[in-house]
């Protein structure tokens, strides 16, 4: 049986690493990338609710004893 020669593969390697880096920055440049639309400045409303205004606090029923 024969052997496999695996003596050029070092070389078909090491030429294809650069090769794909090349090929992947040319279709990078190729794409288009958009630019985020420019934000637009506006003031912002706080609006007084009266929630804000003032501490509250949710307190559950007490529990009733069942008395049997």
């Amino acid at each position: 049986m024969p052997q496999l020669n695996t003596s050029t593969w070092f070389t078909i390697i090491m030429a294809m690493l650069p090769t794909l880096y090349i090929i992947i920055q040319l279709k990078l440049l190729n794409m288009t990338y958009y630019l985020s639309p420019p934000q637009k400045l506006s003031k912002t409303q706080t609006r007084n609710n009266p929630w804000q205004l003032k501490w509250t606090k949710i307190y559950l029923p007490h529990l009733q004893l069942q008395q049997s």
